[in-house]
């Protein structure tokens, strides 16, 4: 018999968050992004809804993902978020991706391996990560159209969409602006303009352009700490169920470390997730609770690598094989993968993004 641990992903609340963002942001297109395997919810599945929902493009990360993709039979417009390198452009153009460029080096490698190819460029505005500096980018341009390259697409990122009354989300769209004035005053069409990621697409109108990228969006999680203006479904739910019951005396502890130790005669009920499949170890050590009998249980001592240990002792009955649910719903009760990176002092892309290929996909109609 397998592990009881998986992950339910619903297609048609991907599908329905993309239709709600496409409403909203219109007349703009959408490009949904679905690197790092759909954020954790198979990317396949995840692209095949977003484009049911009305998505134009999707987004990956690497060549690989991209060609990942078209081998599935996806055959929408993908892009990749940044230059590839020699062996990706290859690749790339083997299964017509759309590239991303920002040097010199990326056009001249680009042109002589696909000549003709529609490729974008990003400006860097202020995230100081990758892109063609605002001066730059009208030569950019026109070392990639003199190459032969044909511009579909021109980019930038913001920094700080998550917090939309930071001023420097202006700053970044003033600069974004200035070089697409320069590039129209240079005679050049810079193609689809697009800056928004989920958080902008949401709280920053003037952002919007002629698409937007987003990502958490699409998975029905929130990207920022506003209220989302229009409803999202979160898509993953993280389940198993009781492996082992066992009892703590009191002044014992529970996992490694006795971290945490019983003030009092407990129950304990084991469930075989660990920080292996991306449940994090110091979850139990945060406060973190997991639904059990429709009800919040708490998790104590330290996530081990297989396994995490549920405090069950004020439950009136509970038994092995019964559902234990980590992230999603259960009764009345919704634990979200924001109540955990708030609990980790991170972000929920990277509680997202953990889960690994231990934990299979199960994608119910």
């Amino acid at each position: 018999m397998s592990r009881p641990s998986l992950i339910d992903v619903d297609r048609d609340a991907i599908r329905a968050n993309v239709a709600a963002v496409a409403a909203w942001v219109a007349p703009a297109q959408v490009c949904v992004v679905v690197k790092a395997d759909g954020y954790g919810h198979g990317a396949v599945d995840a692209a095949g809804a977003a484009l049911a929902g009305g998505a134009s493009w999707l987004a990956v990360a690497l060549a690989a993902e991209g060609a990942e993709l078209r081998r599935l039979g996806v055959d929408a417009p993908i892009m990749l978020l940044s230059e590839p390198t020699h062996a990706e452009l290859r690749l790339a153009a083997e299964h017509d991706l759309t590239p991303t460029l920002y040097t010199l080096d990326g056009v001249c490698s680009a042109a002589s391996i696909n000549p003709g190819w529609a490729v974008q460029v990003k400006v860097d505005t202020g995230m100081h990560r990758v892109g063609v500096a605002p001066a730059d980018a009208v030569e950019l341009v026109r070392s990639a159209l003199a190459a032969g390259l044909r511009l579909v697409g021109t980019f930038t990122h913001l920094a700080l969409a998550d917090t939309p009354e930071r001023p420097e989300n202006q700053m970044q769209i003033d600069r974004y602006e200035s070089v697409l004035a320069d590039l129209d005053s240079a005679g050049i069409d810079p193609g689809l303009r697009h800056a928004a990621n989920s958080a902008a697409a949401l709280h920053l109108c003037p952002t919007r352009f002629d698409l937007v990228r987003i990502g958490l969006a699409a998975y029905g999680v929130p990207p920022s700490l506003h209220p989302s203006p229009i409803p999202l479904r979160p898509a993953l739910r993280l389940r198993s169920r009781v492996s082992f019951i066992n009892h703590v005396p009191v002044g014992e502890g529970v996992s490694y470390g006795w971290h945490y130790v019983a003030n009092r005669p407990m129950r304990i009920a084991v469930v075989p997730l660990g920080y292996a499949d991306g449940v994090p170890r110091n979850l139990g050590l945060r406060g973190a609770e997991v639904l059990l009998g429709g009800r919040r249980r708490p998790i104590v001592g330290a996530v081990t690598m297989d396994q995490l240990m549920v405090d069950v002792t004020d439950a009136e009955t509970v038994s092995i094989g019964d559902e234990v649910v980590l992230l999603g719903d259960q009764g009345e009760e919704r634990i979200t993968a924001s109540e955990w990176a708030d609990r980790l002092g991170t972000i929920s892309y990277e509680v997202l993004v953990g889960f690994g290929a231990r934990v299979p996909r199960t994608y119910p109609a």
